[in-house]
Formats: structure tokens, sequence, C-alpha cells
């Protein structure tokens, strides 16, 4: 399965909140919109949202999509469904201490898990949420690859890893004769923190020049993650972290508003199409069939050289 992504980028559902922030009837609304906007990926994991969830564990999304499937006879061949093993508390309200890790015995008890809830046979895509050092990569890389055997996973991909780390097991995984990781999942956003400022967010990892160049080179697709920055662009209850508070991001902000009144389009729109023009599939979020309807329309917003060129002269 290793080669070029020739697929055209598209706007993938979060459904991170799914189950806790987000009751099922809720969600089952924004999952029928988002189906019959033309939407495909879902994208989960077995830890969603241990820290909103009462249980202190994980389960709640993949068991609300699950549901969502049983009601809607033919939306599994609708949909694709991407979720993720690693950080999912083994012991209640219990991370990072007893966080699930990435040994081939937890990755097989966790996709196992995952496909219970979800009530599939298999995902299209599964994620290494995090990295997990204290495994061999050795280890880690044949899991995966044996999963891809079995047809549990159609595809393979490393979330938060460092670009480095990701070649490693792409070097590893073409020695064992097994299936390499082929996507990678960082956070990034038009706007940029501050370089060499801490994130707040445990385990968020920022997307760097070296991942970009990587996935160019060697075919491999790009998701990204707080796309939106939780309704930063359009809220103003919802001010961006302090971390992006430097001129850039002021700059940046003034030519967003510029081209969004051009276009006609709204903030939010912009920012996806300034992701997908780059090749990148963003993650959103939404816990409103509107929000994901306005995702959707960012398809047909046409950002220009030019305007990629008053973004890169802004920052």
């Amino acid at each position: 399965m290793e080669g070029m992504n020739t697929t055209d980028p598209q706007i993938v559902l979060g459904t991170m909140d799914f189950g806790t922030r987000v009751d099922p009837d809720r969600a089952f609304a924004i999952l029928d919109s988002f189906v019959a906007g033309g939407g495909i990926w879902l994208d989960t994991a077995n830890c969603y949202s241990f820290w909103s969830d009462p249980s202190g564990v994980g389960g709640a999304s993949e068991r609300v999509i699950g549901a969502w499937l049983r009601a809607r006879p033919g939306a599994r061949d609708a949909v694709r469904i991407a979720t993720k093993v690693r950080q999912n508390p083994l012991v209640p309200h219990s991370w990072p201490e007893s966080a699930e890790g990435l040994s081939a015995r937890a990755i097989r008890a966790g996709v196992e898990e995952s496909l219970e809830r979800l009530g599939v046979d298999h995902v299209d895509l599964l994620w290494a949420h995090a990295e997990d050092r204290t495994v061999p990569l050795e280890e880690t890389v044949g899991a995966f690859g044996e999963l891809v055997t079995k047809g549990v996973a159609l595809r393979v991909g490393a979330a938060n890893h460092a670009a480095w780390r990701v070649e490693r097991a792409r070097s590893l995984a073409r020695e064992q004769g097994a299936e390499p990781w082929t996507a990678l999942q960082l956070r990034h956003s038009l706007v940029q923190p501050r370089p060499s400022t801490s994130l707040s967010e445990a385990g968020h990892r920022m997307l760097a020049a070296e991942d970009l160049d990587l996935a160019r080179s060697e075919g491999l697709s790009v998701w990204s993650y707080s796309s939106l920055m939780w309704g930063s662009y359009v809220r103003a209850d919802k001010p961006l972290p302090e971390t992006y508070d430097h001129p850039g991001t002021a700059g940046v902000l003034a030519v967003l508003e510029e081209v969004a009144d051009e276009l006609s389009a709204t903030r939010n729109e912009v920012v996806l199409a300034w992701l997908m023009r780059q090749g990148i599939d963003p993650i959103v979020g939404a816990s409103r069939v509107e929000q994901i309807e306005q995702a959707l329309a960012a398809r047909q917003v046409r950002l220009g050289d030019e305007h990629l060129a008053r973004f890169a002269e802004a920052r």
C-alpha cells in the first residue's frame, strides 16, 4: 500500500467529544450531516475522552460511532474510520501513570477493544497516538504491520511523532517486510506559537518543516488537528493561547480578515482552504451541525499563489 499520496485533501470529522461533551443525539446529527455533505473520514481514538468522562477512561467516542453505524444501515460503506492506540488509561483517573503504551500486547488489546466498541471488523487507518520510547521501535512496527497483514487495519500512521522516529520506523518496516506508517498527524494551523515555547496541552506536537519535507518526499498523508484553534478565529470569547501572542499572529490575522472579505468566505473556511492548499487534511471537531456544514463549505474556497504569499509575508 506504500506509494505517493495522490488523493485530494479532505475535511476529516474529529469526534473527540462524542459521548462526553457532545451527546449521542447531537453526534448522530453531525455524522448524518457530514456524510450528506460528502464527508468521508472520521477520526477518533480509544482514549477519547477520558478527561471528560466520569468513568476516567476513554471509549465513549468509539461507542457513539458504533451506535451510529448500527442505526444507519450502509453507513459503514460511506465512511472511513481512523482510530488510535496509546494513551488510554488502564486504571481509571490515572493518566499518564497508567497510559496504555505501544508494546505488541498493548496494541493488539487496544485495537481489539476499539473494534468491539465500533462494531466493525477493521479500521481504515490505525494511528500510534504518541511515541512510547519504553518499547523497542522494532516491536511497535512489527505489531502494526501484523494488524495490516491480518486485515484489521488497512493503513497505519504515526500521530505526534518526531520525523526521525517516523523515518526510522519506516526503515525498520522495510527490513521486516511489514507495512510502514504512511500517514502523519500533528497539530497545525494558520497561526503559529512563538518559536521554542512549550504548549500547555499535554501530548501535542506541532507540525514542523521537516515533517512536511518527509511527507512530500515519501508520499505520506498529513492530517492536522487543532486546525481551527478551538474557535479562536471566529469567536471573541475564545482568545488564542498566550504563546500565540506575538507580532506575526497579528499580521496573519489581518491578512486572514482581508482574504475572507475578498473571497466572501468565513475566516474558518479560509484557514481550512489554506491547509488543504498545502496538501494537508484538516481535522475539524464539531459540536453543532452548522459547524460541520461550514467546514465542508471550505472545499469551495479557492486560494491562489498570491494569497499564500500574503500569508507567508505576514508571519
